[in-house]
């Protein structure tokens, strides 16, 4: 596990970042000597920075400060750079958003690019990935925050800076291929600054009363293929919380904020197989199987299995829905929660490919929640 079960809440640093990356780098050296060990995340968090450009400060470090710290800058040629990790056998993949952290180790397999989308579908790491939003790359090579050795890491974040998915290299990951792909996907020129872009605009969703309710109903009623969701929302401009306050009549059941406790303690006590989507902008990563150990700490739930770990903090879910989608293997349901923004933190179903209908167990699981 490389992210935190618990996060540190450390005191804002209010100094203004116009002396540069050297200056941003020796501010965040104060930090940590302040607080104490601290996550890149939350570090970039408390200097009002983001994540890349505190990573990027590193390469203006001064000279004989973290000697064994190593980033380069990659070209942005994505697919071809992600075509190559297969090469680097088994690794594991993180994906994240401001609320949860997904953990899957596997290998990279069943690569395909099409129309800026991107499909990993091997069983153990399962991305969509969206690369339009895939911007800056960067390979680190740090010491490990526990333990002792050494991490070496691919990441990689989007237009303002904010990390979208990260690989690590574990003990039997081929090493000798990481430093070939770094050496093909090395940028020609390396500095430590970094032009980001502003975050885009929110989108203001139409109020209620300017949706055609009855046509879109119809249109969720009619659906044949839980992938068709997405565009229906866009097509009648409708936010998803929203989308989810218009359901037709018992399609979308709002439950309590703590169903996910419940929900992955009993799918833990049962051995039922669940799917677990957690994402961001650029990448959406998926858990397929059962979960055993489930360990809550503090405002975190935490998975802590083998091949796949979960942390997602609970008093950041502000709505939680059980939603029910007709497809032509019958009805599927999840249990989708949400932030304070209305942005989605979690989606998680039973385990289910086309063509076979839902898992009965994962229904049953669903309906021992608190209503």
């Amino acid at each position: 596990m490389t992210e935190p079960s618990v996060a540190s809440t450390p005191t804002p640093v209010a100094t203004p970042v116009e002396s540069g990356p050297a200056g941003l780098y020796l501010r965040w050296q104060e930090l940590l000597a302040r607080e104490g060990k601290l996550r890149i995340r939350a570090a970039a968090d408390a200097l009002g920075v983001s994540e890349l450009e505190l990573r990027l400060s590193q390469l203006a470090r001064p000279e004989g400060a973290e000697p064994e710290v190593e980033v380069t800058r990659l070209v942005a040629d994505w697919p071809k750079l992600i075509e190559g990790l297969p090469a680097l056998g088994e690794v594991m993949a993180l994906t994240r958003n401001p609320s949860a952290v997904h953990e899957k180790v596997g290998r990279y397999d069943e690569i395909s690019f099409g129309g800026g989308f991107g499909l990993v579908l091997n069983h153990d790491i399962d991305l969509r990935l969206f690369m339009k939003q895939w911007t800056h790359g960067v390979a680190v090579r740090e010491p490990a925050a526990r333990g002792g050795g050494t991490h070496r890491s691919l990441q990689f974040f989007d237009a303002q800076g904010t990390a979208i998915h990260k690989i690590y290299m574990r003990e039997g990951s081929d090493l000798a291929a990481y430093d070939a792909l770094i050496a093909a996907h090395r940028a020609p020129e390396a500095p430590a600054g970094v032009e980001l872009e502003p975050a885009p605009a929110a989108e203001v969703p139409k109020p209620d009363e300017d949706i055609d309710a009855a046509a879109f109903q119809a249109e969720w009623l009619a659906l044949e293929d839980t992938h068709d969701f997405f565009p229906m929302l866009r097509r009648h401009g409708v936010a998803r919380t929203q989308a989810l306050r218009l359901a037709p009549e018992g399609h979308a059941e709002r439950v309590p904020n703590d169903s996910i406790v419940h929900l992955l303690g009993r799918a833990a006590e049962t051995e039922t197989s669940i799917m677990v989507f957690v994402g961001n902008r650029g990448c959406i990563q998926i858990h397929t199987g059962p979960v055993a150990r489930v360990a809550p700490t503090g405002p975190w739930i935490n998975v802590l299995d083998p091949g796949f770990n979960l942390h997602l903090r609970t008093d950041a879910v502000s709505e939680s829905w059980i939603v029910r989608k007709p497809t032509v293997d019958g009805m599927v349901n999840s249990l989708e929660l949400f932030d304070d923004q209305g942005e989605t933190i979690a989606l998680l179903f039973g385990e289910r490919k086309p063509g076979k209908p839902e898992l009965d167990s994962w229904r049953d699981r669903l309906d021992e929640l608190p209503r």
